[in-house]
């Protein structure tokens, strides 16, 4: 299976250039599935049901997400009721939505789709490590394509999880610091690994925000309101090829453009 994964979208120039883009990567990738990362396509922060029926109408087909999907609260029906857009698995029970979602495609093929968040510098939540052994034993064995978007700041817990379960999923791929990383390889059990897949927006500011604004927050230590930059957008993301038969991840390549 080839399948193309993209970084955090931020805000409209992110949401613009993807929409232009996607077809054309799509076909020269021979892609069979897209995910990207959604949870900061709407403003920057958060994600609106309008912006993500933009970007299922655009192309993707699975969109995961991380720690600002609860910022609008039509969100937490639409994590009920729209099973391609999934949320960190690791909140507390009783949170809306899940971390799993088995998409199948039009040829009947099937490939698992989860999504965990970090701890280190994030959110006091339920274990990752835990988390994944659970939802692994609930995959059936006959779906054998199992990848993780682990929306996590720390590069260690990023490269800790994926030692973890190397072999046991096709592939691992970090989302939420906005940077792309240069350390895209496949482990010794055959499990894909990229640190952060960076994010497609643009990237001559701080991390999608305009850096005057992030500036000043940081000289006076005072809360800002944070503005999209302006200027040219980019795409960040990575082209995995996958083994229908083993799982095991046989290729993967940076994309950034």
């Amino acid at each position: 299976m080839r399948i193309l994964f993209f970084g955090d979208i931020v805000g409209k120039p992110g949401r613009l250039i993807l929409r232009n883009r996607l077809s054309s990567l799509r076909e020269e990738h021979k892609a069979d599935l897209v995910i990207a990362n959604g949870e900061n396509a709407s403003g920057g922060i958060g994600l609106s049901g309008d912006t993500m029926r933009e970007l299922f109408s655009a192309g993707i087909d699975i969109l995961t997400s991380g720690n600002h999907i609860w910022k609008h609260k039509e969100m937490y029906n639409l994590l009920n009721t729209e099973p391609r857009l999934i949320r960190p698995a690791n909140y507390p029970q009783g949170a809306p939505g899940n971390g799993l979602v088995i998409h199948e495609l039009s040829d009947g093929r099937k490939v698992a789709v989860l999504n965990l968040l970090g701890r280190t510098f994030m959110d006091d939540i339920d274990c990752p490590f835990g988390k994944v052994d659970e939802l692994l034993a609930s995959i059936p064995e006959d779906v054998k394509i199992r990848l993780i978007d682990f929306h996590a700041e720390a590069t260690s817990e990023k490269k800790a999880l994926s030692f973890y379960v190397d072999g046991k999923v096709s592939a691992v791929i970090g989302t939420h610091t906005h940077v792309q990383t240069a350390d895209a390889m496949i482990l010794q059990n055959g499990t894909g690994y990229l640190t952060d897949a960076g994010m497609c927006g643009v990237e001559e500011s701080c991390l999608g925000m305009d850096p005057k604004v992030i500036i000043e927050r940081f000289m006076t230590g005072l809360p800002q309101r944070f503005k999209i930059a302006k200027g040219t957008a980019h795409i960040n993301g990575l082209f995995m090829d996958i083994d229908d038969e083993t799982g095991k991840c046989t290729r993967i390549e940076l994309i950034r453009e």
